[in-house]
């Protein structure tokens, strides 16, 4: 994907996700000279990758006060936003988005600190945005205009899928399917492991086989247009093996049932942690 972004982008931390960012970005097509880095002391990897290409790494931004920046996203750890956002106010515009991805944070507590003028837009990314095939939902204030909105959208997908939510609860929501949700597919795939281990696999085929089937899983429907419903049934032969093993897990429980306790415990966690 080729990206054409105007103006200036400011990055502050350049840690897990927002070195993500910061390759995806490079990757796109987004000159180097026209991003800064706001991070005193990022991983090696990241300070050689802005090394190579020439990107401007400063301790503190505020320094760069005679910068009218586009964007700034904020990719710090939640308990530490508090220290980072006084050194960002400067720069409240409404020509500028302060594009948070810090679990978290709610519109209420950025305008709370950088104002109610300011443009501010929350979302949930998840771990896979790591290699780029990621989803991240995002809610905009209403501050936010079409064609920044639209800019914010192509910026994260440097990492893979996005989607925005017309209320700000959803992101709670959000973070409970798709922020979680990689840890609930990982935990499958430990127990179905642990499950061929028990029926007499020896540990190290019985791993291969488990990864290798959930990870193919995905990218079936990664790839292919049909539901995952339709992709149950496609391998599902009638009085086959898969039909008595899905009848098992049915009789054991209603699986969708416990998703949906699950997914709610992780919104309503979601929602304790942002107060």
């Amino acid at each position: 994907m080729t990206m054409s972004f105007n103006g200036k982008l400011l990055l502050v931390g350049a840690g897990n996700l927002g070195g993500a960012l910061l390759g995806g970005w490079i990757d796109s097509g987004i000159e180097p000279g026209q991003i800064v880095v706001q991070d005193p002391g990022p991983p090696d990897h990241m300070a050689n990758l802005m090394k190579q290409h020439g990107i401007a790494r400063v301790d503190n931004a505020s320094a760069q006060s005679q910068i009218s920046f586009s964007v700034v996203v904020l990719a710090v750890k939640p308990q530490i936003m508090d220290a980072v956002l006084p050194g960002v106010k400067p720069f409240v515009d409404p020509d500028c988005v302060f594009l948070s991805v810090a679990a978290g944070k709610t519109v209420d507590y950025f305008e709370a600190a950088l104002g109610h003028d300011a443009v501010i837009v929350r979302t949930i990314p998840n771990t896979p945005a790591s290699i780029g095939r990621g989803i991240t939902a995002a809610y905009a204030n209403s501050n936010i205009s079409s064609a920044q909105q639209q800019q914010c959208d192509q910026l994260l997908r440097a990492i893979g899928e996005v989607v925005w939510v017309d209320k700000e609860d959803l992101i709670d929501v959000a973070t409970g399917v798709s922020g979680s949700g990689p840890a609930y597919v990982f935990h499958m795939a430990e127990c179905l492991a642990q499950a061929g281990v028990s029926a007499g696999l020896p540990e190290g085929i019985a791993q291969k086989l488990a990864r290798a089937t959930v990870s193919g899983a995905g990218e079936m429907m990664h790839q292919l247009p049909f539901s995952p419903g339709k992709l149950r049934e496609n391998v599902t032969s009638p009085n086959g093996t898969t039909a008595a093993a899905l009848e098992v897990l049915r009789d054991s429980g209603d699986l969708a049932e416990l998703m949906t306790r699950a997914v709610a415990a992780a919104a309503n966690r979601s929602r304790e942690l942002a107060k």
